[in-house]
């Protein structure tokens, strides 16, 4: 799809028809309301399921994410039912997952092949584009550690680590912290490594850090 969304933004194309949202543990989950929104009025066909992490719900509820048209907001911990094979649904439901916002915490996690929770186990198994949208403390992009787990999921032909933008921290109020990508971008990223996997090649993905003489995300 191409155009221009109800809100003023132009509409990146998105070949798939099923998308995997994981929302993680930053204050930037907040915003999701939102997104989910602009998703549902620019991509009418889209099919979504959001999978919510427990720290996720300081920030935002399943409940409040349920109230948009893509149904229920599912919890990202394995079922007390351990004959459902959630992550197996999951992985094989999506043709595209995407982590947004996803925490230093998370990215590390999904870096190291770690798969303790659902979202994170489907992401670790899929052979479908992933993108992961991180939410950054001050400092966190710079890292070395972030480096090393970024250059790691870039060696990945499946996956694509969208830079951050520069932010204003809510604890320091300076605005030295990372907040995501905007979604539009987001999705554009997801998109690019879509393709390159439907074309047989491997996507160049990796990131480099902004400069953070840009102006702060409001």
């Amino acid at each position: 799809m191409n155009g221009t969304s109800p809100f003023g933004d132009t509409v990146p194309s998105l070949g798939l028809s099923r998308l995997l949202l994981v929302v993680t543990g930053s204050n930037s989950a907040a915003t999701l309301p939102f997104w989910l929104t602009w998703l549902g009025e620019v991509y009418p066909h889209l099919q979504v399921k959001v999978a919510v992490t427990s720290s996720a719900e300081r920030f935002v509820t399943r409940h409040g994410l349920a109230s948009h048209r893509f149904g229920e907001a599912e919890h990202d911990a394995w079922p007390r039912d351990d004959s459902h094979a959630r992550h197996v649904e999951w992985s094989e439901w999506a043709q595209g997952i995407l982590v947004y916002p996803a925490t230093f915490h998370f990215v590390a996690r999904l870096a190291l092949g770690l798969a303790d929770s659902p979202a994170l186990l489907a992401a670790q198994c899929t052979s479908g584009p992933v993108a992961v949208a991180p939410a950054l403390p001050p400092g966190g992009w710079q890292s070395p550690a972030c480096a090393a787990h970024v250059a790691a999921l870039s060696m990945r032909p499946n996956t694509t680590v969208v830079p951050p933008r520069p932010g204003v921290s809510r604890t320091t109020g300076r605005p030295d912290a990372w907040a995501p990508a905007l979604m539009p971008e987001a999705i554009r990223a997801l998109e690019s490594v879509r393709r390159d996997l439907t074309a047989g090649l491997s996507p160049d993905i990796g990131a480099e850090a902004p400069d953070h003489a840009e102006e702060p995300a409001q």
